[in-house]
């Protein structure tokens, strides 16, 4: 590959990332045709349902003779929309650049096959890695049937979340509490539990401005069903997923009343200690709601649960430049640790000021 195939994919991947808010449950996708030299058409994918990124591009040129470079490779089964490779062969363009191949067990290489059968060049990977970055919970959920988790905590310098009384806001400043509601916007869920709901009543909704946004939905782990009917995140737009060790048999009839809500959806799926079976819950999302990646903001307790069952695939600390003592609660409960060999390891990929405030972003090695 040359140095002009990575130019113009890098186009592409710019392109991708504004779909960012939109196009969940599909994978972000850029789109460039470039003829002699210069870019005639661009496209990205937006919403679910709507052209994809290719199709974009198609639609607003004529492409006989064209280079398409796309960061994830043309489609070939029909879902909501046709093959996007056999539009791409209708088109008449001569060469296609892939930046990597569907992980979607329906695509998989055959759309690139179908598109060289037709006497179209298609090269690549070009910018393997950069691409599968924009699209890590599909990936996951195509490949494992898991999404990819995220675990969002603010915290002081010496670790703590909160005073040990539980007044918590705010640790970080506005900026850093601005770049929650981007993660948030881009994630299919955003996840709790329901001490951090009695203690707090969140909301836990995307809220950024001047953008649109596909509401994430909102998960809370409550094994018992202790959420009160009138808590706020349940009356506003957007789904809610209650997940509980209840059946449905044995709600009481003052948590008969959450059925009654168009927005929420009660799930059953209790583990042997009678508590809830967080794979499992995190398998449903994947199959039942589509979910690509998931944003845990919660307490230390469901934070570290997750942690120790290798749920979690990165770490996002927000670290205000404050110290709130011994007595303030810790980041995670990580319980039976008596040497350094039992560490969990993480693996640092990202580091930014916002405001005061530092943010790290670790991966969680497994």
């Amino acid at each position: 590959m040359s140095q002009i195939d990575n130019h113009y994919m890098q186009r592409a991947l710019s392109l991708a990332e504004v779909g960012r808010y939109t196009a969940k449950p599909n994978p972000v996708v850029g789109a460039v045709l470039v003829r002699d030299g210069h870019i005639i058409a661009e496209g990205f994918h937006e919403q679910a349902g709507q052209d994809h990124a290719e199709i974009m591009a198609l639609k607003k040129t004529d492409a006989e003779g064209a280079t398409l470079y796309v960061t994830l490779e043309p489609c070939s089964h029909m879902g909501r929309t046709a093959p996007c490779c056999d539009a791409v062969i209708a088109a008449g363009v001569t060469r296609v650049v892939y930046g990597m191949v569907d992980p979607n067990p329906q695509v998989s290489g055959s759309g690139l096959a179908r598109m060289v059968e037709a006497g179209i060049t298609v090269d690549g990977p070009v910018m393997e890695a950069e691409c599968a970055a924009l699209n890590l919970g599909f990936i996951k959920r195509m490949r494992h049937g898991l999404p990819y988790v995220r675990c969002k905590m603010g915290m002081s310098l010496d670790g703590r979340t909160a005073m040990a009384s539980g007044e918590s806001k705010w640790i970080t400043g506005p900026e850093a509490r601005d770049d929650v509601q981007k993660w948030r916007s881009a994630s299919g869920a955003v996840m709790t539990g329901i001490e951090t709901v009695l203690k707090d009543d969140p909301g836990l909704d995307a809220r950024l401005q001047m953008v649109r946004v596909e509401q994430p939905i909102r998960v809370i782990v409550d094994s018992c069903l202790r959420i009160p009917p009138d808590a706020k995140t349940l009356h506003l737009p957007g789904k809610v997923v209650l997940a509980t060790a209840v059946t449905s048999l044995q709600l009481l009839a003052d948590q008969k009343s959450l059925l009654d809500n168009d927005n929420v959806a009660i799930v059953s799926c209790a583990n042997a200690e009678g508590r809830v079976d967080l794979a499992q819950l995190l398998r449903l999302l994947a199959s039942d709601y589509q979910c690509n990646d998931v944003l845990l903001e919660s307490g230390a307790e469901l934070a570290g649960a997750m942690l120790d069952a290798g749920l979690v695939d990165e770490v996002i600390t927000y670290i205000a430049p404050k110290l709130l003592g011994s007595e303030a609660r810790p980041l995670f409960n990580l319980r039976g640790m008596t040497s350094l060999s039992e560490h969990v390891s993480l693996a640092m990929v990202d580091v930014a000021m916002l405001g005061k405030d530092c943010r790290m972003r670790s991966l969680v090695k497994k």
